[in-house]
């Protein structure tokens, strides 16, 4: 019963501070916020661990908190289910957003929405830990449109920008797309399986293997668990932003900084990987639904990838860098090498959400200015920023003994020995993938903290060129990321004041405050050493044995690995004989010439790149295609039923051509209603006539 309150504490904690601090946002002081919320995350956090102690000495829990409705049959209950997979993202989302929470009050400590933004951040950990913790489907919808929700809120945090209020309706409305699947998915479960009970699912999954859906009632059909694996996963595509549902997740960088750390490091976009993880035992049972998204999965990872090289804003290459990298956890998760994904989702929440932090730290720095053209030698003024960078940098690309590189060679290396259809041109994607993520990651690094000081220098000129770049930072066009209350407590014209965005000339950047700073270090410190740590019990001992299901017959890629598998250590020092440690040294080479020796070159591949420039810089024109087709045809549509079905049918021919008829029916009869007794008795000689006509043939 004890352990069961704790249960409680972790979702509920932050709940409390987040209902205080925005019920009372504009009576409390601007402590008070911060301390109520901080302190309900941190209560989460501590919770966290102590059941995470609980968990490994053996001790799970799946059972109600209590019953919500019964309807017919069925029964919708908030439980929750306490296992090694819950406890991990448990610990992964309370630590970030405890660091993240700590980190705003140096960020936002202007801004006049102070208050509501703690409040927001609060009410989205609090989201995503009742997804994580559900024990049934039911909770798990409620977890996941809540965080979609308040990931609407936070986006468009700073509501008087046209650029945010796009942006967050745009994330609204693509999760939209992906939910009409999930709980497509959803109903299929609570139709076949009578339960959303995960236990009561996963038992009778193995029955229901055999099942065929006739969507038309002939046909050979689909298979029950490839379409509802395969649904589930379209929920997971809007989420997780995989091709093509992916287009929401740079834009979502309108939000502040501290924001984009949470969603696109803990929280949201770790929703999609989790769920399928979860679900194993319904994937395994489907090698279709296998196929399908390891597709998915290397198609994101590759040329999400490509675009981040073209990026000029510095919150917008780590931005492209997550969708790559969820790209990889998707391709792990469809070579049923799911212990793998929440590997690489754990050490890839710590290093991003670093990247974020150091992001932002360098935008107070630069008088939120985010280009990263008008930046270099940075390192000099912002060494603790600077430090951070580079090993957040590293984790990424996965340099051996950093983080990245235990869960991120491991990908690759399931991916290798994976059968599912579709696991070579993964392969490949993930391979190349390894060469553009050490070149763009370094490119924005060597163009941030080395090379030749860039800032203070005209910086008209400077924020003038940006304006006109489809990938320029936001700062030059919607507002500062954060800091002052002018830059977004008011309209987005003064986003265009460059006293507020850049240093003027003979300014230098600076270091930012301590509780900017002491978050970097505390999340740098589990991107050198977690996937050390971590990577032989979670991926080769028995700590998700209880968790995850693998059919190890069907598909034995864990069992394989394991055999090439000799220590931590001697991963690391092999590494440095593979292709994929000197493709990632050979893009870290390749930046620092093209970035540093020859900036002349990159110009002139932009010059001569023409059309493939045009394509990246358009994002493949995924935007523009949903402009004309979706958004075009949706207008069409309406103008068709406008025309066509209200004016035309309903206003047209049933209200108004019913009154016509009407009118019409009048003035053919009015032409008998002539006064004169002839014609009356005229017209009822024809009557009797046609009556006796009628009488006589019926006869």
């Amino acid at each position: 019963m004890e352990m069961q309150k704790l249960y409680s504490l972790v979702p509920l904690a932050p709940l409390v501070g987040a209902i205080v601090a925005g019920l009372f946002c504009r009576v409390i002081p601007r402590w008070v916020a911060h301390t109520v919320t901080i302190a309900g995350v941190a209560i989460s956090c501590f919770a966290s661990f102590l059941i995470f102690r609980d968990v490994l000495a053996g001790n799970t829990y799946n059972g109600p908190v209590y019953q919500w409705l019964t309807s017919g049959g069925y029964r919708f209950e908030v439980g929750f289910l306490i296992d090694q997979l819950t406890v991990t993202m448990m610990l992964v989302v309370t630590f970030v957003s405890l660091m993240v929470h700590i980190y705003t009050i140096g960020y936002m400590q202007d801004d006049p929405g102070y208050n509501r933004f703690f409040s927001y951040i609060s009410l989205f950990t609090f989201s995503m830990l009742m997804l994580v913790m559900s024990n049934n489907f039911m909770q798990l919808f409620f977890g996941w449109e809540a965080v979609g929700l308040v990931s609407y809120l936070l986006i468009g945090f700073w509501y008087t920008r046209p650029t945010a209020i796009f942006a967050n309706l745009k994330a609204f409305l693509v999760n939209r797309v992906g939910d009409f699947g999930f709980i497509l998915g959803i109903g299929l479960v609570l139709a076949h399986f009578g339960t959303l009970d995960y236990a009561a699912v996963f038992a009778k999954a193995p029955e229901l293997a055999g099942t065929t859906l006739h969507l038309f009632g002939k046909g050979e059909g689909v298979a029950l668990m490839t379409a509802t694996c395969i649904l589930l996963f379209v929920g997971a595509m809007g989420k997780s932003a995989q091709v093509p549902l992916h287009v929401w997740l740079p834009d979502s960088m309108e939000g502040p900084t501290p924001i984009s750390a949470l969603i696109h490091a803990a929280t949201m976009v770790t929703a999609g990987i989790f769920m399928v993880a979860r679900m194993s035992p319904l994937f395994e049972l489907s090698d279709t639904a296998l196929s399908f998204v390891i597709v998915i999965g290397a198609v994101t990872a590759l040329f999400m990838g490509f675009l981040g090289i073209i990026q000029n804003d510095i919150k917008r290459v780590v931005a492209y860098s997550t969708l790559s990298q969820l790209g990889y956890m998707t391709v792990a998760l469809g070579a049923s090498a799911y212990s793998v994904a929440i590997f690489h989702l754990m050490t890839h929440a710590f290093f991003k959400a670093l990247l974020f932090l150091a992001a932002g730290s360098v935008i107070i720095g630069m008088h939120h200015d985010q280009d990263i053209r008008n930046m270099g030698g940075l390192r000099r003024y912002m060494p603790v920023t600077w430090i951070t960078s580079l090993i957040g940098s590293l984790a990424l690309i996965g340099t051996p003994f950093f983080a990245g590189f235990y869960s991120k060679d491991s990908i690759i290396e399931a991916v290798a020995l994976s059968h599912i259809p579709g696991a070579r041109f993964a392969y490949f994607a993930v391979m190349a993938g390894v060469f553009v993520t050490a070149f763009y990651s370094f490119r924005m690094y060597f163009l941030v903290f080395h090379g030749e000081e860039r800032f203070g220098k005209a910086a008209a000129d400077a924020h003038g060129h940006a304006d006109h770049s489809s990938h320029a930072p936001e700062s030059t066009h919607a507002g500062s990321s954060g800091g002052h209350e002018d830059d977004h407590g008011h309209h987005s014209d003064d986003a265009h004041d460059a006293h507020h965005h850049g240093l003027a000339p003979g300014e230098k950047p600076h270091e930012t405050p301590w509780v900017v700073t002491l978050p970097l270090i505390l999340l740098a410190i589990p991107s050198v050493v977690i996937g050390y740590i971590a990577i032989e019990p979670m991926l080769f001992g028995d700590y998700f044995k209880a968790s995850i299901f693998v059919d190890a017959t069907a598909h034995p890629v864990m069992k394989e690995l394991a055999h090439h598998f000799h220590g931590a250590f001697a991963m690391a020092t092999h590494a440095l004989t593979t292709a994929v440690f000197w493709l990632a040294a050979l893009g870290v080479a390749l930046s620092w010439f093209f970035y540093l020796k020859r900036p002349d070159i990159p110009a002139a591949i932009k010059e001569r790149s023409g059309w493939l420039y045009k394509l990246l810089d358009n994002k493949y024109y995924f935007d523009k295609f949903n402009e004309v087709f979706f958004a075009g045809g949706a207008r069409l549509l309406g103008r068709g039923l406008w025309k066509g079905g209200d004016a035309g049918l309903i206003d047209g021919i049933i209200v108004n051509g019913s009154a016509h008829f009407v009118g019409w029916f009048a003035r053919m009869v009015r032409l008998f209603q002539t006064g004169h007794i002839y014609h009356y008795a005229f017209t009822m000689i024809i009557g009797v006539f046609v009556l006796m006509t009628l009488w006589v043939t019926r006869a």
